[in-house]
């Protein structure tokens, strides 16, 4: 299935559609805990990385021709949803993708996601795993790291500023 096929597919009533390979997925809506921790970490960002777009739930197009995705959280050069056109989805990768781990979830759709950003122009890809309150970055040149609770991830790609790991995981009030 092209990307043009997939725009005449209706919405499911429970979650959405993302493309694939050319495959239409049912994604399911997430779960609360998901949920917040997708709004934390836009807000964090969101305060962190100003000049920057900080969006959660952001539709995008990292291939040209069989991929539309949906990512949990992104960062963006601000100027990149002005530049595309209004009604459609945006084209490449935003730089930060950041993906929260569900339990639907396997290790190589995750692997999949992550090369599949960096081919669309990623520079950072980060796995977010609430069982374990980690954040897994990935960077471009195909190095990566595991940050804890008691890490800060470095936002070199957007300014001079670490985002703390623990912060990503307080309750939210």
């Amino acid at each position: 299935m092209t990307v043009a096929d997939f725009e005449r597919i209706p919405e499911p009533p429970g979650g959405h559609y993302e493309l694939h390979h050319g495959e239409p997925i049912l994604v399911p809506p997430p779960i609360l805990e998901h949920a917040l921790i997708r709004r934390k970490l836009m807000l964090l960002l969101h305060q962190l990385c100003t000049g920057w777009f900080v969006t959660m739930e952001f539709a995008f197009r990292p291939l040209p021709e069989y991929e539309v995705w949906v990512a949990d959280v992104v960062v963006l050069r601000m100027e990149r949803p002005l530049m595309g056109p209004k009604k459609a989805w945006m084209s490449g990768a935003p730089e930060l993708v950041i993906e929260i781990l569900s339990p639907s979830n396997t290790a190589q759709e995750m692997n999949d996601r992550e090369r599949i950003c960096f081919q669309g122009g990623c520079q950072e890809f980060w796995i977010v795993d609430s069982k374990l309150n980690t954040v897994r970055v990935s960077t471009h040149d195909g190095k990566w790291r595991t940050y804890e609770q008691k890490d800060g991830i470095p936002l070199n790609l957007f300014r001079s500023a670490c985002l703390h790991v623990a912060a990503i995981f307080d309750p939210i009030a």
